[in-house]
């Protein structure tokens, strides 16, 4: 969200925001797919429902880049298309995803080791 801020604001070139964003699009990939298939081998159905649609979101995003791009983020498209408003708001939605996943991990892991 800050580097897309700084974007906006031209505080930074959209090559080099595109190219640190993109270095942490197939990390995010692999670990949001990694986290969701421990949900469904540890039976926690509710918590692998609610991830699966941003993990096939993810992926989906990664998989479906045109060929000549930098990758997800590209610098050439991201202010052509209006794409920096879109990628804004994705990166907000996922923030209060991963807040609330955090606050809901904490809660099941505290009412674990929690004597009843």
């Amino acid at each position: 969200i800050i580097t897309l801020s700084d974007l906006e604001c031209d505080y930074i070139n959209a090559r080099s925001c595109c190219s640190k964003l993109n270095k942490w699009v197939v990390p995010e990939v692999i670990g949001h797919a990694v986290v969701t298939v421990l949900m469904l081998i540890s039976l926690h159905w509710f918590i692998f429902l609610l991830n699966l649609p941003v993990a096939t979101w993810n992926i989906y995003r990664y998989i479906m880049v045109p060929s000549g791009n930098m990758g997800v983020f590209d610098p050439t498209e991201i202010h052509n298309r209006g794409q920096l408003k879109s990628h804004m708001k994705e990166a907000m939605i996922k923030l209060g995803f991963h807040l609330l996943c955090f606050f809901m991990y904490l809660y099941r892991s505290v009412s674990k080791i929690a004597p009843k």
